[in-house]
């Protein structure tokens, strides 16, 4: 009977321990609630491989990564100082945007449902803004129709206000 071969699993490479027993990583770009772009941070092992690795936020805290990134420096500032440039005029552009949401309500004012981050991440995206729900921060979710001022939150350094007018559905005839 011919022998099968069965492939083997790959596994995850170990990384560096830091001293408190988590995993050790050099930011290559800044996270919220975190650290900045640059920083040795130690995060525990299933953040590292399955979130700050994979999407290219973190790299391994060697000396070689440390002095690459010394080195570039004032590139990486040139770089993030455009990036928060563009990022405030984002704001600047939400600050002056007022956005109309429909929901279905009773005479008294009280919406049948409510209204949350994603319906308005929905209609910004109507008006040409890519957001994302987190970005959105409600101090709860919005139960009568009326106007509103929502924070976002557009970067670490960064928050504007948006004004959300939550109307009545039209009428169907």
């Amino acid at each position: 009977m011919p022998k099968t071969i069965t492939p083997k699993k790959p596994r995850l490479k170990r990384l560096p321990r830091g001293p408190h027993g988590g995993v050790q990583l050099l930011l290559i770009q800044s996270v919220d609630h975190l650290g900045k772009q640059g920083d040795v941070v130690e995060v525990k092992s299933g953040y590292a491989h399955n979130y700050l690795l994979p999407q290219g936020l973190a790299t391994l805290a060697t000396d070689h990564h440390q002095r690459m990134v010394e080195k570039h420096k004032a590139k990486l500032h040139a770089i993030e100082k455009s990036r928060l440039a563009d990022l405030q005029s984002l704001a600047d552009a939400l600050g002056k945007q007022s956005i109309t949401i429909e929901a279905n309500a009773n005479d008294e004012g009280h919406l049948y449902g409510s209204v949350g981050a994603p319906e308005i991440v929905a209609s910004l995206k109507q008006a040409e803004f890519t957001l994302t729900a987190d970005q959105i921060r409600l101090e709860g979710p919005l139960k009568e129709l009326g106007l509103y001022t929502v924070k976002v939150h557009v970067h670490q350094e960064i928050e504007t206000d948006l004004k959300v007018w939550v109307v009545p559905t039209a009428a169907e005839e």
